[in-house]
C-alpha cells in the first residue's frame, strides 16, 4: 500500500518520463565535468541524448490528456482500434491517408481517414490516447511537433477542422 494519495501518484506517473530525461542529461553533464578522454565524450553524448529525450517527453506531455471520456484505444501490430459507446472501429496505420483534428460539440477528436474513404473518430481524451503519439510517429512525413501542438492546445484555441497530415501519393 502506498503512502501517497492517488492524485499524487497520477501526477508523478505523468511526469516520470520527463524526469528520467532530465536525470539522464544531468548525469551526462556530471560525467562531462569530470573531464578526460573517456568521460568528456561519454558525458557529451549522454547530454545530447538526454536533451533529445526531453524534447520528445515534452511533446508526449502535450499530446496526452487525462482520460475523461468513455472508450479506449488499443494498438496492436499496426492496427489501431477504438472501442467507444455506440461507435468504434479499426484502422491500419499503413492504410491511413489523412489525420485531422475536429472539434465536435466542444470535444476535440482525431479523424483518421483511410485511403478507401472510411473515417474513424477518436476523442482526444479517450483512455489510451497517449499511445497515438508513438503510432503516428511512424507515418511518413508527419510533423510531430505540429501534431503535439494541436493536441495540446485548448479547445477554444483550436479551429473546428484542422488537417494535420496527409499521405503523399506519387502519380505514376
Amino acid at each position: 500500500m502506498s503512502m501517497l494519495r492517488p492524485e499524487a501518484l497520477a501526477w508523478l506517473a505523468r511526469w516520470r518520463e520527463l524526469a528520467a530525461a532530465v536525470a539522464a542529461a544531468a548525469l551526462g553533464l556530471w560525467l562531462a565535468s569530470r573531464g578526460g578522454y573517456v568521460l568528456l565524450p561519454l558525458g557529451t553524448v549522454l547530454v545530447a541524448l538526454g536533451v533529445g529525450w526531453v524534447v520528445i517527453a515534452l511533446r508526449r506531455l502535450r499530446f496526452a490528456r487525462p482520460a475523461t471520456l468513455p472508450g479506449w484505444i488499443e494498438i496492436d501490430e499496426g492496427q489501431l482500434g477504438y472501442y467507444g459507446p455506440g461507435i468504434g472501429g479499426f484502422v491500419a496505420l499503413r492504410d491511413l491517408s489523412e489525420i485531422r483534428l475536429l472539434v465536435l460539440r466542444g470535444v476535440p477528436h482525431w479523424r483518421l481517414k483511410q485511403a478507401d474513404g472510411q473515417a474513424l473518430l477518436i476523442p482526444l481524451a479517450a483512455k489510451g490516447a497517449d499511445q497515438l503519439y508513438d503510432a503516428f510517429a511512424t507515418l511518413p512525413g508527419i510533423d510531430m511537433a505540429r501534431l503535439a501542438a494541436a493536441a495540446g492546445a485548448s479547445v477554444s484555441a483550436q479551429p473546428t477542422v484542422q488537417v494535420l497530415w496527409q499521405r503523399l501519393r506519387l502519380r505514376g
